[in-house]
């Protein structure tokens, strides 16, 4: 796994060594920020979900100003933090080990890009949505861009959020919210 573009174009991110982690695919993220390419510029970005930061450092690499990283898992924040240092993004980036609920708190600006990517099946989209909405997380014009199975079908709004896009790539789906 790379990325793709931008001033970190062509860094290999580190992988896990088994299934744990499904980083987002280079086809499906070349895809995504095609379609967010106008939202990125100088935005503060939010990585929930991060696994080994893949969507949080091709957004640092494409120009968004800052990102959080957040995971759970000791193994994803070690390879998160590889990743940052090999990309030389520590300037831009915070790492911080807990779930989406301490994360969230840990965040004390408006979010212009949250990326969503929690393990599938688990009935952790509708809480994410509801917190980001009652800690007023999300910037103005934001987005939220949630990755999930292609058969789960998401409503048209979210916690006050209205879908504004959503394109599958086989057995997985990205839905954009603002």
């Amino acid at each position: 796994m790379r990325i793709v573009a931008g001033d970190f174009k062509g860094r290999r991110l580190e992988t896990p060594d088994n299934y744990d982690i499904r980083p987002t695919s280079e086809k499906v993220k070349e895809a995504l920020f095609s379609i967010i390419s106008g939202n990125l510029y100088d935005a503060v970005c939010c990585d929930l979900f991060a696994g080994t930061g893949n969507l949080g450092l091709e957004a640092l690499s494409r120009g968004a100003s800052k990102c959080y990283f957040g995971d759970n898992s000791r193994v994803s924040i070690e390879l998160v933090r590889r990743n940052v240092e090999h990309c030389r993004a520590e300037e831009w980036s915070q790492v911080i080990f807990g779930d989406y609920e301490k994360v969230l708190t840990k965040i004390h600006e408006p979010v212009d890009i949250f990326f969503l990517d929690p393990p599938y099946k688990k009935g952790l989209y509708e809480d994410c949505f509801r917190l980001i909405s009652e800690m007023n997380l999300l910037a103005e014009e934001g987005i939220i861009v949630a990755e999930h199975a292609s058969e789960d079908e998401f409503p048209e709004e979210i916690e006050g959020f209205i879908k504004l896009k959503e394109r599958r790539y086989g057995s997985m789906t990205i839905t954009i919210y603002g």
